[in-house]
């Protein structure tokens, strides 16, 4: 499957962080059974690459499950070994090499348009602005005016009511995290977290129908 086109189709990538292995895979599955269907489990939540392994091993094959946050060299080797179908890293880490060394698909991290080129060179599949937030869909505009070709993935502050500003500002993909998962994470609703899935869902449609 080609992460990047998969990407671009969804146009939504979830942020799971979670208390325990447990939470994040329970997290997992309430999100892919409302429709989204990749996401990244950050290696901020404990026993992540338990939860990576477990997530995809019962997860069609279709769904992609990605390890976030990864930061050192180690860090890649074990996503790989968990059976991540990308890595993603919050800069140049030396997580971001060693993936591309691996070739496991690398969404890595950039604010600037230098960053943006240096992230490109180190063999990054996609680029995630982020704070994509503290600058909002405009600057992700201005970014791609001499960077056109440069897929990007807007990620951080950005919920169901802007997602689709970014996009139509030419974002391949949304990620979100915080205002997605709520409290789920922590062990709250996960009613809750399939309807705010949803509503997600239906905005993002919303704007790409209105973007056409």
């Amino acid at each position: 499957m080609d992460p990047l086109k998969a990407l671009a189709d969804r146009k939504v990538l979830a942020v799971v962080r979670a208390d325990t292995p447990r939470l994040a895979v329970a997290c997992v599955r309430a999100l892919t059974e409302a429709g989204i269907t990749a996401l990244e489990i950050s290696l901020t939540t404990p026993g992540a690459f338990g939860a990576i392994a477990r997530a995809r091993a019962y997860s069609p094959p279709e769904v992609l499950i990605g390890a976030g946050t990864v930061l050192t060299a180690e860090h890649a080797d074990l996503a790989a070994e968990a059976g991540a179908a990308f890595a993603v890293t919050p800069g140049l880490t030396p997580g971001a090499a060693r993936s591309a060394a691996l070739g496991l698909p690398l969404l890595c991290g950039a604010l600037t348009p230098s960053e943006v080129i240096a992230a490109l060179d180190c063999g990054a599949t996609a680029v995630k602005v982020f704070p994509a937030a503290a600058l909002g869909p405009g600057y992700l505009r201005d970014l791609r005016a001499p960077l056109p070709h440069a897929p990007l993935i807007a990620i951080g502050g950005i919920d169901a009511r802007t997602a689709p500003a970014y996009l139509a500002a030419g974002a391949l993909a949304v990620g979100i995290g915080s205002p997605l998962l709520g409290d789920a994470g922590r062990g709250g609703s996960l009613t809750a977290l399939a309807d705010r899935a949803a509503e997600l869902l239906r905005a993002v449609g919303a704007g790409a129908e209105a973007a056409r």
